[in-house]
């Protein structure tokens, strides 16, 4: 019996101190909803949160520094901020370049982020994709000089390029890609690097006409 007796009045005690539900009003003819009320009371962001959103947008600012100019001018950033960037890629002291970054970040917390982050993917993908169809590039040379029948896979799939001047090359390639010892390895002439220069620009144009955006150009075969 003293156990129930008990056991009610801790009960009676926790109902009194829940806290009672948040209930809507209305104020000045509009009507106060519950979950507006809830987000008052959170408060203002911690100090963690400042810090975190200010490292975040300081981040950001460092990627700015190495973003292409065309994605940076859609952006449309403000000038102060535009100048902060181009002064701190001058800066080459450690701790000049360090307060410069802390300022870019502190000129960008007013800014919204996910602009800024969608541009920084942009080039990211598009590096991606330009490193791609440059391995793709390689790989249709080395089919074209190795194989007689690559050539006309290729016109196939890349009607608009020049057959004649492409067939030229491969020949030409072939010819100088004779080893100056027997069992050395083929050479690397000059008509093996411009079939990469013509197999980039035949798949470039095609890139164009699919995206109307043409892919930013490469015009050395660094493995060449």
């Amino acid at each position: 019996m003293i156990l129930t007796d008990e056991k009610n009045a801790m009960n009676t005690k926790n109902i009194k101190a829940a806290k009672p539900a948040i209930k809507g009003y209305w104020s000045n003819g509009r009507f106060v909803k519950p979950e507006e009320i809830a987000l008052e009371e959170v408060g203002p962001p911690s100090k963690t949160q400042l810090k975190a959103e200010a490292d975040e947008k300081q981040a950001l600012g460092q990627a700015l520094l190495t973003l292409r100019a065309d994605l940076m001018a859609k952006l449309e950033l403000p000038d102060k901020l535009i100048d902060a960037i181009s002064q701190a890629k001058k800066i080459t002291n450690f701790e000049g370049k360090r307060r410069q970054m802390q300022f870019i970040g502190k000129l960008m917390r007013p800014l919204d982020a996910e602009p800024i982050k969608a541009a920084i993917d942009e080039q990211a993908n598009g590096s991606a994709q330009l490193t791609l169809q440059m391995h793709l590039a390689e790989q249709w040379r080395d089919k074209l000089v190795a194989d007689d029948t690559a050539l006309s896979a290729w016109l196939n799939e890349y009607p608009a390029t020049d057959a004649q001047q492409l067939r030229a090359l491969i020949r030409q390639s072939r010819k100088d890609a004779k080893p100056d010892v027997e069992g050395g390895a083929p050479r690397q002439n000059k008509a093996y690097r411009e079939i990469f220069q013509m197999v980039r620009a035949g798949m470039r144009g095609v890139l164009a006409e699919s995206t109307a955006e043409p892919l930013d150009a490469a015009d050395e075969d660094t493995n060449a």
